[in-house]
């Protein structure tokens, strides 16, 4: 199992010896468990001489396989912890950018003056990747969203604690046209303009789609990225408009004016999920908080 972690720092680092570094062992060593598990496989796992380092086809199943033994590992090691009462407690909470740089270091904050003894750590990703690190658990706890446009919705084995909705808002350059109207837009008021949208496979991008196809039009998106801070940069440029969850109005860029949508615009729904059961007490603990600072306020607007 040794070199089998070895060989997953290898394919992270995209070198031996930035794994070496890693590690805290030498290159040499890291070449030697690499090279003893080719032996045993029988099979070569990297190609040498590339750059980044590049896995096999067998190396790349050793990976896959191998990085799942170790969160079991882990998590059979930190239940044996729990057991015997050597570890205080651990979280780790995953999340998506715009909760991240909204209402969820503040949850961090207050969790850990609360809880200063559970060693908590933070993963960031999108809802792609939320979800199965939550199954396959890599995460004890997600803040992730849903709407009924997603496939699949929350799977089977998740349970989903509801925070709050998060209506996505109409982002316009300054001079725009309807910047200066200040009743709220419809999607049929931007169905001319040219928009800056999300890349193909978004899950905020295809909720928005569904929206706007439904009102009747097709958006005509000629900028597309998944960084909030560029949309609104192309904005601000006069590129185009945008519609973007509430959340990534946030703190809008000079030359950028945000405006709601009217009733029936697309939403997300914003919840916070653990596997089903009985969740430990830093779970709970963490959901409570996230449900408290939520519904104090703490979403800011723009």
């Amino acid at each position: 199992m040794r070199a089998v972690r070895v060989l997953c720092e290898v394919a992270e680092q995209g070198s031996f010896s930035a794994a070496a570094r890693s590690l805290g062992m030498t290159q040499s060593a890291v070449s030697q468990h690499v090279a003893g598990l080719e032996r045993e496989v029988g099979l070569p796992l990297v190609e040498r001489g590339t750059r980044p380092l590049e896995l096999t086809e067998a190396g790349a199943v050793v990976v896959r396989h191998g990085r799942a033994i170790a969160t079991h590992l882990g998590n059979a090691e930190h239940a044996l912890d729990e057991i015997s009462g050597r570890l205080a407690g651990r979280l780790r909470v995953g999340s998506f950018p715009t909760a991240l740089t909204t209402f969820v270091p503040s949850a961090i904050a207050r969790f850990r003056e609360e809880a200063p003894e559970v060693v908590l750590t933070m993963v960031d990703d999108h809802m792609q990747g939320l979800v199965p690190r939550l199954e396959h658990g890599e995460l004890d706890l997600a803040v992730i969203y849903e709407n009924p446009v997603l496939p699949g919705g929350v799977p089977a084995g998740l349970e989903l604690v509801p925070l709050f909705d998060d209506p996505y808002r109409v982002l316009l350059p300054e001079r725009h046209r309807l910047a200066r109207r200040r009743n709220r837009l419809r999607l049929t008021d931007l169905a001319e303009d040219a928009w800056v949208g999300g890349r193909v496979g978004s899950t905020w991008f295809r909720i928005l789609l569904h929206a706007c196809r439904t009102a009747g039009f097709e958006p005509r998106t000629q900028l597309a990225t998944d960084d909030y801070r560029a949309v609104q940069a192309f904005v601000a440029a006069g590129l185009g408009v945008a519609v973007v969850p509430g959340l990534a109005a946030t703190n809008p860029l000079p030359g950028v004016e945000v405006r709601d949508l009217a009733a029936g615009g697309p939403v997300r729904r914003i919840g916070v999920a653990h596997l089903s059961g009985t969740p430990s007490v830093p779970v709970r603990a963490m959901t409570a908080i996230l449900r408290d600072v939520t519904g104090r306020g703490a979403r800011p607007r723009a």
